[in-house]
């Protein structure tokens, strides 16, 4: 077997004849495997080594292979591909057929949820004469096709990883341009919905609480403003990397790229992962402020209403406000884990602690980024359920079933809604 053959992947257990001078880092390339025996003979002889592998394959056959001696007597972490498969008798270990299909559906979910959304919001601003309304529906309604390209961009590459069959471990610390492009827009589209939250709940709060002042201070070309430089702060975070403030990496299981935590990290990379992580967290913190002296402050409103009162805390007002709290839940839900385990990770690795929990470590970051594609897929549901037609069903149907009638939350009734508004939630 030739001396520069590549290890691919293993999934079973194996029986491995090995020469001392032949073989490869097992080690160093397999960190899923427990080793557990090894011994290497002498020049002349061979000796066993059983592989018990973390993740077996029950498809796979026993594995037997012969390598041929090398001077020095050194075990070279490295199993020869091409013999292997002439064998007929090697697994390689590529993404499973039920992961391709995971993807795809996750796709078209996210896909199908978001022009469903895009549609409904566009309808609605373009019916919409409240001036406030109007500006949250421009909010929404780049939120949702910043999530929408967001899903699709990141995804098709994802995708084309995964039926290439990923990147080989050896290759995670290398960086092509698909590399930096994915990790750059993972950085981008991560952003982006963090910041617009954080804004649309800063706005909310304004109109809720000073009106007067949000009526004299937010406009449409200010919101496009807001927006622009929402986009811009986030792009210019994104190519930290193409000025060498950071770098991009493959991403274990080799399937995807982001900000370089685990290996080789230096200060750079832990400067960006702090400014990523705490930009992200900061929005979500101010999201939540906002969001909680949103729906105080109109909670208190309706409780203080007086009987013969007509005006209260407007419908609209409060079906904004459900939708940013579906919104920061969502996004807090989705977010944080990515968010704090890569500040975990890449403190550690910086400091050369992680040691042993690296395996760990990896799979935290998987979690926490499928996780956060998931944010793409739920935020436009937001939207779609958490609509007044909706809400005044939900209502309804929990105020027969509990006998509500004649308590305090009877108060929200269905004519809190104002018929000025329906032929609008009926065209919506």
């Amino acid at each position: 077997m030739r001396d520069n053959c590549e290890y691919l992947g293993i999934s079973q257990i194996y029986d491995f004849a090995i020469s001392p001078g032949t073989a490869a880092v097992l080690y160093r390339h397999c960190r899923d495997i427990q080793y557990t025996s090894l011994n290497c003979g002498h020049h002349d002889r061979q000796s066993s080594v059983m592989l018990a592998l973390s993740h077996y394959n029950s498809s796979a056959s026993p594995l037997l292979s012969h390598f041929s001696n090398d001077s020095g007597g050194k075990v070279e972490a490295r199993v020869a591909f091409e013999g292997l498969s002439q064998q007929g008798n090697f697994t390689l270990v590529q993404p499973t057929t039920s992961g391709v299909i995971v993807v795809i559906l996750s796709m078209t979910l996210g896909i199908i949820s978001n022009i469903v959304a895009i549609f409904i919001l566009a309808n609605a601003y373009c019916l919409q004469r409240r001036r406030s309304k109007a500006t949250f529906l421009l909010f929404a309604t780049s939120l949702v096709v910043t999530d929408f390209i967001g899903h699709v961009i990141p995804g098709a590459l994802v995708l084309r990883l995964y039926l290439h069959g990923g990147v080989r471990p050896e290759d995670f610390n290398s960086s092509d341009g698909m590399c930096q492009f994915l990790g750059g827009s993972m950085v981008f589209f991560g952003l982006c919905p963090l910041f617009m939250g954080c804004a649309m709940a800063a706005e909310r709060c304004l109109g809720v609480t000073r009106p007067l002042l949000h009526s004299s201070l937010v406009t449409k070309t200010r919101t496009k403003v807001c927006l622009s430089v929402i986009w811009l702060v986030a792009l210019c975070v994104a190519m930290l990397p193409c000025f060498h403030l950071g770098s991009y990496s493959y991403q274990d299981p080799g399937t995807w790229c982001f900000i370089k935590v685990l290996s080789d990290t230096e200060e750079v990379d832990v400067a960006f992962v702090v400014l990523f992580s705490g930009l992200g967290l900061t929005s979500l913190a101010v999201a939540l402020v906002c969001n909680t002296i949103s729906g105080m402050t109109l909670v208190l409103a309706r409780l203080r209403r007086q009987p013969g009162s007509h005006r209260s805390a407007k419908s609209h007002d409060i079906e904004m406000v459900v939708q940013l709290v579906g919104i920061m839940v969502t996004s807090c839900i989705c977010w944080s884990p990515l968010l704090i385990f890569g500040l975990m990770s890449v403190i550690r690795s910086y400091m050369g602690s992680i040691g042993d929990d690296l395996s760990n470590y990896k799979t935290l970051m998987v979690m926490g980024v499928r996780l956060a594609t998931w944010n793409q897929i739920l935020d436009p549901w937001v939207y779609i359920l958490l609509r007044r037609t909706v809400l005044r069903k939900i209502y309804l149907i929990a105020k027969c079933q509990v006998g509500l009638r004649g308590s305090m939350l009877g108060r929200w009734e269905p004519t809190s809604f104002p018929s000025s508004d329906k032929k609008e939630v009926n065209h919506v």
